[in-house]
């Protein structure tokens, strides 16, 4: 069992940041990532929030320079999954693929992914017509016909990206208005290839082999009609990556980790930061932020020690 000061698990823009801190703090760190680092950065088009790009950055650009950061610094990367974390102040132990770690402090930094809109036939038609990422697959659906559905920012986000792509887009929102920024609502209500359906739902997903269409109910009249569209992109909400949490951790009714202003759970020397984390505002500058304060609280603790 190797053993470290602290280990830090996700690789997004709150675990990376996390991670560059405590190596610049000479904390000896292992870092758990079982995909490509950046996150949700990954999926996002263009990033137009983050100070010091005024003209915007693609997120795969945001990610690889987070990355190249850390390049500079030598620790243990474990490109694999968390199977098991078994909390004990001072010896946390955490089981990543076949290894075991032992760990003074921990930083939670898993984030979040895509809620599913759980209507029948969802997940049997995902990467045949379903899709949880525009930039993924929006070029499959050239001079097609689709729909997105959802009202909050990452739903006008990449609504406005497909627009670049596609002949036409349904907008699908189950209420009279957006939750999204008012920037981009605005210029999805100007984009002539929207179409928006408000005040509805999904009813169906329609297709054999793939998607065809959609049969959507007005959430006021209770009305269905159908619409043709070569592929559905879901948009409506997301939820935290957590199943390995152990359960003595403090988590909100959505599955969000609980912390107070420096990123302390109810455990000691266990923190969490970025989307893991119970609160208002998930944004790339927000995660950022968290990875810091996580990374210089469980410094002050590995001190105290």
């Amino acid at each position: 069992m190797k053993r470290y000061d602290c280990v830090v698990i996700g690789g997004g823009p709150a675990g990376m940041t996390a991670a560059l801190y405590l190596l610049r703090a000479g904390v000896n760190m292992a870092w758990v990532e079982k995909l490509s680092p950046g996150g949700q950065t990954l999926l996002t088009e263009t990033i137009d929030n983050y100070p010091g790009f005024p003209k915007g950055i693609k997120g795969y650009e945001l990610a690889d320079l987070f990355a190249a950061h850390l390049n500079e610094y030598s620790f243990d990367k474990y490109m694999d999954q968390v199977g098991t974390f078994e909390p004990e102040p001072g010896k946390h132990r955490i089981k990543v693929g076949d290894d075991w770690l032992e760990a003074k402090t921990v930083i939670v930094a898993t984030g979040s992914e895509y809620r599913k809109l759980g209507v029948e036939r969802e997940q049997e038609l995902t990467g045949r017509g379903v899709s949880y990422c525009a930039l993924c697959d929006g070029n499959f659906y050239r001079d097609k016909v689709v729909a997105v559905v959802g009202g909050g920012n990452s739903a006008l986000e990449e609504a406005l990206y497909l627009t670049k792509i596609v002949k036409k887009l349904y907008l699908i929102h189950r209420r009279k208005e957006f939750r999204g920024m008012m920037c981009y609502q605005d210029k999805c209500f100007a984009d002539p290839k929207i179409t928006m359906v408000l005040e509805s739902t999904v009813d169906a997903i329609l297709g054999d082999k793939e998607v065809s269409g959609l049969r959507l109910r007005n959430v006021t009249t209770d009305e269905t009609r159908e619409i043709d569209v070569d592929g559905l992109f879901v948009f409506v909400g997301f939820k935290p990556q957590a199943t390995f949490l152990p359960a003595e951790l403090n988590m909100d009714e959505a599955g969000y980790v609980i912390t107070d202003t420096e990123m302390h759970t109810n455990i000691e020397g266990v923190y969490a930061a970025g989307d893991a984390r119970s609160k208002l505002c998930r944004q790339v500058v927000t995660a950022v932020g968290d990875g810091a304060t996580a990374a210089h609280a469980a410094s002050v603790y590995l001190d105290k020690l």
